[in-house]
Parts: C-alpha cells; structure tokens; sequence
C-alpha cells in the first residue's frame, strides 16, 4: 500500500447536490497520491438517499477515512493534523453561516474553522437559490477569512453537454483548486 502524499476533506451537508461530493470522491478513488477523509452530516446522509439512492456505507466505501460528524476530537479537528485543504460539497445556508462566524459545533464546521485559520484552502460550494442578504453575507465573510465561494454553476459554451459532464466540468474546476487535474474534465476556453 502506497503512502498519500496529499489529504482532502470532503464534507457533505444537507443541501441539495449531493451528487457533486460523491462525484468529487469517484473521482480522487483512483488517485493513489491522495487520502480522502469524508465527513457526512445528518441531514446530507438524507438527502444522499433522497437524491442519489445512495446509503452512507455505499459513500463511506469511497473514502479513505471517515470521521463521524460529531467525533470532535477526530485527527481532522487539529491544525497539528496534516491536510491539504477541505471541500463542502454541497454546502447548505446552514453550514456556510457556521463556518462564515466560527462556530465549530460539529465536525464539518470545526475542520472548516481549522483549515480557515491554519490558512489551507478551503473549497465551499453552496446549493440554494435564491439567495438571501444572510447568505450573501456569510459569502462575503468566508471569502474575507481566505475560503471560496463555488456555486457549481454549468458552463455552457464549447458543445453541448448531458449533465454528467456538467457535473463532471464542476468537480474538475473543484478539484482544480487543489492542484488535481483530471483529463478530460474541463473544457478550457481558448476563445473565439
């Protein structure tokens, strides 16, 4: 068994999309360079099975590590812990609004706090619409502490696409962020 050289969290909450953090997951499988710690929250073991079918065991299989959302003290909780950013995908109004006031009061919320202060990337990519001056705001907040705000919004120009490649282009562009370039899943504009 090779040893990562690279960790990511991947957290899902309980908004809708939770098909990108499984996808972001079916993704990194294959990539023996990097472990993938997952976090699941309550709400987002529902709406996995609510929009996917999916069970938790089924979305723990593609992980490397999990941690149980409300084990604080998990190795994932400490800045002294190694990790090379977190992604929340899909990241509700709920989570995003902990995360924008540092408030830890589970694990997601208390790794997103440690990645923001630690100053490693952190990746949130929000499902609502529309939004609220609350949610705007929290937006703002994060993006001030250094994270990102990625509404996984399709690209439409270069050809036409099914919605698996929508989902795919998205989950590229995410995992670009860290660095992780997959072939074939981002069309880049190379214009006119």
């Amino acid at each position: 068994m090779s040893i990562p050289e690279k960790r990511l969290i991947v957290a899902l909450t309980g908004a809708t999309g939770a098909v990108y953090g499984v996808r972001i997951l079916e993704l990194l499988k294959p990539l023996a360079s990097w472990e993938t710690h997952l976090i699941i929250s309550n709400a987002g073991v529902v709406n996995l099975q609510h929009e996917m079918k999916m069970k938790r065991r089924q979305l723990q299989a593609l992980a490397d590590v999990y941690h149980d959302v409300n084990d604080i003290a998990a190795s994932i909780a400490s800045g002294a812990y190694k990790i090379d950013g977190m992604v929340i995908a899909p990241c509700s109004m709920k989570t995003l609004a902990a995360v924008a006031h540092g408030y830890g009061d589970n694990l997601i919320t208390r790794a997103a706090d440690v990645t923001l202060k630690e100053r490693r990337p952190l990746l949130l990519v929000p499902r609502e619409t529309p939004l609220n001056l609350a949610h705007l705001r929290n937006m703002v907040s994060v993006t001030e502490m250094g994270g990102i705000i990625f509404p996984p919004l399709p690209a439409f120009y270069g050809r036409e696409k099914t919605l698996a490649e929508m989902i795919d282009e998205s989950a590229g562009r995410i995992l670009g962020f860290f660095g992780i370039e997959i072939d074939g899943l981002v069309e880049s504009w190379d214009g006119l």
